[in-house]
């Protein structure tokens, strides 16, 4: 149960911060307590996929260290990595919703645009969110919802102004 609110806390502060490297930080170590609590409850395929997702967040923090040809590789590893797990940890067709979260999220990390960041906090949300309920994990159920929320807030408010405009919008008109 710690390692479930630990992973739910690491998720929730990552998309809300604005620094790139400092939200890789808080995702490598949400993927490492989700690993753990992933293998208490016979989540496998999660289980390998979170730390197959904490190494990437380490090394795609660290971006401005490879040369590009070689970051370029870390994305197709990761990809190729990710759907090998699928095969080699396949659990029957709830396999394939971490899976399909994990290609999303790792393209989206691999990017620099923080907009790509919370998008892909709302894809992972839906995809490990039913993941989680297959296995009544409750509590990152409801951590993965109430990610969904967070990240579209915070893709609305930051990415398409949503909110800014709204508020300039009443400000005009009175």
């Amino acid at each position: 149960m710690i390692f479930s609110v630990l992973t739910f806390i690491m998720l929730f502060l990552s998309v809300c911060v604005k620094s790139r490297s400092i939200s890789l930080n808080l995702q490598s170590l949400s993927c490492l307590f989700e690993s753990i609590f992933d293998f208490t409850i016979g989540a496998l395929t999660g289980a390998v996929l979170s730390f197959i997702n904490f190494i990437r967040s380490l090394l795609f923090c660290h971006k401005n260290k490879f040369n590009k040809d070689l970051y370029f590789f870390l994305l197709v590893f990761f990809e190729f990595l990710v759907c090998v797990n699928c095969i080699l940890t396949w659990q029957g067709m709830i396999s394939f919703l971490p899976t399909i979260g994990s290609i999303i999220r790792v393209y989206c990390l691999w990017q620099s645009d923080m907009k790509l960041v919370r998008l892909s906090g709302m894809s992972t949300a839906i995809t490990y969110g039913l993941y989680y309920a297959c296995f009544d994990a409750t509590f990152l159920i409801l951590g993965y919802i109430l990610l969904f929320v967070i990240s579209a807030f915070s893709f609305l408010e930051k990415d398409l102004k949503v909110f800014e405009f709204n508020r300039l919008h009443l400000n005009k008109n009175n």
